[in-house]
């Protein structure tokens, strides 16, 4: 196994172990049990549309059959990087640049399965001699494969996950530094972690004042520094 440093728009070097080799093909194997599972039940099914013309039933089977042919870019699309095999060896698929990985990512990687995979498995040679454990797909997306249960927690970085329609609150947090935001963020954890209510509202207010807020749209305090911490992360990806 190697490592894997994403640097994010912030400047911020995160070191990950990339997966190893075994685990990819473990997770690839429990994938095609799921499928071939799958293919099985259908098959006890077939006999119902054995009446039917033949373009019938080749047009049932082809649309039976996309769950297998789009299960690897449907999951981790909707699992964030994540398919079945991957989720039970704590695997995951990552953008190397620091974003979230998209959509249209996860399906190059998807489509270049046609080589790294179906073509005589080119793709574990490719990852076995890559130095970020990457196949062809990977290399095309940008993306790598980490090892969870290794990695560095998000939560130990200033980092926050955002939803893709996300909508910021304070634009004037772009007067805050990275250090300032770290600081932000580590004396936040612990003092909600603490139940101190009194550093959360010391904090609150040496927000206000440094950034610049004139009305607090939040209820609590906890709830303010948390869209404080995201508008951020929001802002500084996207300057």
């Amino acid at each position: 196994m190697s490592e894997l440093q994403i640097n994010t728009t912030q400047n911020v070097k995160i070191n990950f172990i990339t997966a190893g080799i075994g685990e990819r093909i473990l997770a690839f194997i429990i994938d095609w049990a799921i499928k071939i599972g799958y293919m099985l039940i259908l098959s006890w099914t077939v006999g119902a549309y054995d009446n039917m013309d033949e373009w019938s039933q080749i047009a049932i089977n082809t649309v039976l059959s996309f769950p297998v042919m789009f299960y690897t870019v449907t999951l981790e699309s909707l699992l964030n990087g994540q398919t079945i095999g991957k989720k039970a060896l704590k695997i995951k698929v990552v953008k190397i640049d620091g974003f979230q990985a998209s959509l249209s990512d996860y399906v190059v990687r998807w489509f270049f399965r046609i080589v790294d995979i179906y073509l005589f498995f080119l793709g574990f040679f490719v990852i076995i001699f890559s130095k970020k454990s990457q196949r062809i797909g990977d290399m095309a997306a940008g993306t790598g494969v980490i090892n969870l249960r290794d990695s560095v927690s998000i939560k130990h970085t200033i980092l926050e996950n955002l939803k893709a329609d996300y909508v910021p609150t304070y634009p004037n947090v772009i007067k805050l530094s990275d250090n300032d935001a770290r600081i932000i963020k580590d004396t936040f954890t612990t003092a909600k972690l603490a139940k101190d209510y009194q550093t959360l509202i010391k904090l609150r207010k040496k927000i206000v004042e440094v950034v610049g807020i004139k009305e607090i749209k939040q209820k609590t305090d906890i709830e303010f520094i948390d869209v404080i911490l995201k508008d951020y992360n929001y802002y500084t990806q996207n300057m």
